[in-house]
């Protein structure tokens, strides 16, 4: 059986786990404001609130539940729009009204659930983060979209809700919300009623030798929604032991089910990595990184996973087991060819770890796309670099969308080791990193095209990191050589 709340109700159901929560709400208990558009999770119009208990705190984040598993409703308070209308409209429906922030109104209930999340999140208080630049209200309707009306409308709209939460700052968020009718008073007793559900539901049985493993479930209900409805699966979402980010010493370790969302808010990789939140931004939207998974981006295997080529700078290792067994691999390591792991079966990632970067190392991360944001990269790459004054003393350089696999440019990062920081050293660089990759013409551009960007990126790695050595313009006015052949 499967425990959650859904809205005011408790629900309990032995429906089969991997139906998709979309699903069930619309068509098991007819709630129908949660709509269908894409079911790829890309259109926002099933966004729904998902609530559960964190660190002994109730949490709120968006999922498009088209992607999410029923299974991993478990335990949670999920949240449709019905679950947030009132007698009258509230503050943040009156806005999306009071702006015309709508015209056909198909995609509207998802864009009210996403403001309402931005409410929830406590991030309009700067006090509590100041990450303003990422979590901002139109920001956190990144993952809806409107087919009819023009988006000025709903940034007006959006803008409108976050002065209303400024103007109660310093107000816990949830007493100013149910007492300022943006949520109905029952959600006051919510974390109490989450509380006593999962202290009451018994741990589920070991999943069946095997099955599938499903965590965020944000690529795997893309390609297999039907496949995924009636298989035996193994839900590693809410996994206690794969959950948090974690430091050890000089360690970080990341549970293997820490989201994308779960990096971004933590405070080691604020810390450490100040642009986190740029980085991130270049990646899907709030609903999908507030689902999919780190280990999740590294089992996909796709050669431009976005984060996959970012921990590859930082030569991750992984943790497998089998649940008896274990071992620890290089996640350069792990892929053997095109979508072929260097992984057993009944084999999962429990953690992953890296070694935290010094005061005398630099990082970045880099992507174009056909679009900025929203959208795969045609190429991606990162780099971490060591000095010691301008001499380079350790180096790790990462490219994705440039060979059958994610690539760590080993030969390319031990071209920089013992050198003087040089643009001179910048176009060897380049031109040794066009003999470790092999891109194709594909639909995201051409071989030649794929090799420019590779080198154009790879410079932008040197310019953003290392300013003061005024090489922008030197680099820029050689920017067509060394191409490279066509694949």
């Amino acid at each position: 059986m499967i425990h959650f709340l859904l809205n005011e109700k408790e629900i309990s159901t032995s429906l089969p786990p991997g139906m998709p929560l979309l699903d069930f709400i619309r068509y098991h208990v007819n709630l129908k404001g949660t709509k269908i558009g894409c079911r790829e999770g890309d259109c926002g119009a099933c966004t729904v609130l998902t609530g559960s208990i964190y660190n002994g705190k109730l949490q709120y984040r968006t999922v498009t539940c088209c992607l999410m598993a029923l299974g991993n409703a478990e335990g949670k308070h999920i949240v449709t729009i019905e679950g947030v209308n009132g007698k009258d409209l509230n503050p943040v429906q009156q806005a999306i009204c009071d702006e015309s922030a709508t015209q056909c109104g198909f995609c509207t209930p998802g864009i009210v659930m996403s403001l309402t999340g931005f409410c929830l999140s406590g991030y309009h208080n700067a006090a509590v983060h100041n990450t303003s630049l990422f979590f901002n209200p139109v920001a956190a309707i990144d993952g809806n979209i409107c087919r009819c009306t023009g988006y000025k409308s709903i940034e007006r709209a959006a803008a409108r809700v976050s002065s209303l939460m400024h103007e109660k700052d310093g107000e816990d968020t949830m007493t100013y919300l149910t007492g300022d009718g943006v949520l109905p008073t029952y959600f006051t007793h919510i974390e109490e009623r989450l509380k006593k559900l999962t202290a009451a539901v018994t741990t589920p049985a070991s999943a069946k030798p095997g099955s599938q493993f499903l965590a965020g479930g944000t690529d795997l209900y893309v390609q297999q929604p039907d496949t995924l409805v009636h298989a035996d699966l193994n839900l590693m979402f809410d996994r206690a032991d794969c959950k948090g980010v974690l430091r050890e010493g000089n360690r970080c370790f990341i549970g293997a089910s820490a989201t994308v969302s779960d990096l971004i808010e933590s405070p080691i990789f604020q810390e450490h990595f100040p642009r986190i939140n740029q980085f991130a931004k270049l990646v899907s939207s709030t609903q999908i990184r507030n689902m999919a998974t780190i280990s999740g981006n590294f089992i996909n295997a796709s050669p431009i996973g976005d984060f996959t080529i970012f921990f590859l700078a930082l030569q991750a290792r992984l943790l497998l087991t089998n649940g008896e067994a274990r071992r620890e691999i290089a996640l350069h390591d792990l892929y053997r060819g095109y979508k072929l792991l260097n992984k057993e079966q009944d084999e999962y990632v429990e953690k992953i770890w890296f070694n935290l970067p010094g005061k005398n190392t630099l990082f970045n991360f880099e992507k174009v796309s056909k679009r900025t944001h929203l959208d795969i990269a045609s190429v991606n790459t990162a780099m971490s670099v060591t000095l010691d004054k301008n001499i380079v003393i350790a180096s790790a350089l990462s490219a994705g969308g440039v060979g059958p696999t994610p690539l760590l440019l080993a030969k390319t990062s031990r071209v920089m080791t013992g050198k003087l920081l040089t643009e001179e050293l910048v176009q060897q660089v380049v031109e040794k990193a066009q003999t470790e990759t092999s891109p194709i013409s594909d639909a995201r551009g051409t071989a030649r095209y794929k090799r420019l960007l590779l080198g154009q990126l790879i410079k932008a790695h040197f310019i953003t990191l290392f300013p003061s050595l005024n090489m922008e313009k030197r680099l820029s006015s050689n920017s067509q050589a060394h191409p490279g052949p066509d694949a």
